[in-house]
């Protein structure tokens, strides 16, 4: 036991001192840090609410490094895998961790549900434990593709979902371009949320995620995909015809000659686009925030339009997200005003200077976060910006006073 420790343990610190263990905030190793917090969280009446909020929001690498070490001390990993503390971050490190016995696995594995159940089915030293997988097969809370999945473990056999299925449910999804299908088992919505392969990272991002907004996600209800600002634009086909016709009403009808009209050959790409659509329009919000965090690239740019805040969120915490994808976001006017907001409050993309460059100039984006990120910007941009017309007046004022300060002195920030 470190000296430290000891003195928490025996309340020989001063109350200050006790404080700043509270918070973390003592100049010992991480680990040790850890130990000390978790100690006041469980033993100390005082402290031990400042304790469990400061272990809920520490070091994401740090417990990483602590959940999945073997020589982590016990009551430490008990603390995180006890149900009322479990961090979805760290869920499936401690899964791996061979001094988490397999009992206490089954345990957790008989009650839990939900996205936890995919995080354990997730893990391979769940999957090689018949005694594990037998009490995971007890919990009642598992749905149809759980337990299938349960089942072919044990078994080896694929076992058929169709059949534990409820009858298809019908789902609005007159906003969507290209949409005539509107008609879905829920089987086929389950089984595009689950398609894509198994990525440890991706599977604990979503977990998280799901988890941290549960509430939210249950207000939403089962408000369906409705994109802002339509996902396709006239094409030009579509306005000669209406051309055509307005000139059609305003002149005399005249004779003219047989006009052969050219069959539109249709575009790859769109139907790809449509495809995409209509998979996006079956799914539910559960669903799209899933597919929004493990789908591709086309996917992303679609779910970053949904009116459903929370689906738009689920894109920005996409681990497969690249930054490229996020400067585009910024310099969007066809997406939320909470998802501008979002993305200078993650620090990967408020050092991209390109981001914050597109998140200012974008006259959607909120004024306070504008304001907030015009210091970082370069003399050159903070001139165009202050001749920016779409932006508010505020906005440009702001740039051309913070333009002619760094003009007057160069070496300053």
């Amino acid at each position: 036991m470190s000296r430290m420790l000891e003195l928490v343990r025996s309340s020989a610190l001063p109350s200050h001192q006790m404080m700043s263990a509270a918070r973390g905030a003592l100049p010992v190793p991480a680990e040790e840090m850890v130990e000390i917090l978790v100690f006041l969280a469980e033993h100390n009446k005082i402290f031990s609410q400042q304790a469990r909020l400061t272990l809920a929001n520490w070091d994401e690498a740090s417990s990483k490094a602590v959940a999945s070490n073997p020589k982590s001390p016990k009551e430490v990993l008990d603390y995180w895998m006890s149900p009322k503390n479990i961090r979805p971050l760290l869920f499936p490190f401690l899964l791996e961790n061979p001094s988490i016995p397999i009992t206490k696995l089954a345990e957790l594995g008989a009650t839990l549900k939900g996205e936890w159940i995919d995080a354990m089915l997730a893990s391979g030293r769940v999957r090689n434990s018949h005694a594990l997988l037998s009490e995971l097969a007890s919990n009642r809370e598992l749905d149809p593709v759980q337990t299938a999945k349960v089942q072919k473990l044990l078994t080896g056999k694929s076992v058929a979902t169709q059949t534990l299925e409820a009858p298809p449910v019908t789902m609005v999804a007159s906003q969507i371009p290209g949409s005539d299908d509107v008609s879905v088992l829920p089987s086929e919505a389950v089984a595009l949320a689950h398609s894509e392969a198994a990525d440890p990272e991706v599977e604990t991002a979503v977990i998280t995620f799901l988890t941290e907004h549960a509430a939210e996600i249950a207000a939403e209800g089962d408000k369906p995909f409705q994109p802002i600002g339509g996902i396709y634009e006239a094409s030009t086909a579509e306005e000669s015809v209406k051309a055509v016709a307005a000139a059609a009403t305003a002149a005399p009808a005249q004779p003219a000659p047989h006009t052969v009209v050219p069959k539109k050959i249709a575009n790859p790409q769109d139907e790809q686009r449509g495809s995409v659509l209509q998979k996006i329009s079956r799914l539910d919000i559960k669903g799209r925030i899933q597919l929004a965090m493990k789908g591709n690239k086309e996917e992303r740019a679609i779910l970053v339009r949904d009116g459903t805040k929370i689906v738009a969120l689920a894109v920005l915490d996409s681990p497969k997200i690249t930054d490229g994808e996020v400067e585009r976001f910024a310099g969007q006017k066809n997406v939320l005003e909470a998802l501008l907001r979002a993305i200078p409050m993650k620090r990967r993309f408020a050092k991209n200077y390109a981001v914050v460059r597109n998140l200012v100039s974008n006259p959607r984006t909120p004024l306070d976060t504008s304001l907030g990120l015009m210091k970082n910007l370069l003399v050159a941009d903070l001139k165009n910006l202050s001749g920016n017309k779409e932006v508010a007046d505020t906005i440009r004022k702001l740039a051309l006073r913070l333009f002619k300060q760094k003009v007057e002195n160069p070496n300053r920030k």
